[in-house]
């Protein structure tokens, strides 16, 4: 984690930087804490590495704010440096919608939500191809979002 988030473009576009040991404690921390109160489910993306037992981090994808009876919940994702351009989030988005869908829908899920700066033109593109249909142009709201931002949704019907 620490590697993977000396990126500058997955720190422009993050919102959490892990910067040493401490910083990936706790964000590991966080993304348990989410799993036991049944609220956010964060999914590390790795990929094997041929002739050997090791795998190698390529991203993550986060369903949040998981709510029984509130229809919406929210994606997010990031990939690291060396695993961009080869579809790598939007395959783990599509995979994270399925299991979202399959898991929340008896419970009120009916839209996923995927929020991306409007100069994430990246984001735009995986957005895209995992079929989030662009909705509006969000306002900014610092310090999360400093600029304008585009507002995705994928339905249950999707």
């Amino acid at each position: 984690m620490v590697e993977v988030s000396r990126d500058p473009a997955l720190r422009q576009w993050g919102s959490s930087v892990v910067g040493n040991d401490a910083d990936g404690a706790r964000w590991v921390q966080a993304h348990q804490q989410g799993w036991a109160a049944g609220d956010r489910f964060g999914f590390a993306v790795f990929e094997a590495q041929p002739g050997s037992a090791r795998e190698e981090l390529m991203g993550n994808v986060v369903l949040k704010e998981v709510t029984a009876g509130k229809p919406a919940a929210e994606v997010g994702y990031w990939t690291a440096a060396h695993a961009r351009g080869r579809g790598v989030a939007s395959r783990a988005l599509e995979a994270l919608t399925g299991w979202a869908f399959d898991t929340f829908t008896a419970l009120g899920l009916e839209r996923l939500e995927l929020l991306h700066q409007v100069d994430n033109l990246a984001s735009c593109r995986v957005a895209q191809k995992s079929r989030y249909e662009f909705e509006t142009i969000l306002p900014a709201a610092p310090p999360a979002f400093p600029r304008e931002g585009h507002l995705h949704i994928r339905r249950t019907s999707a």
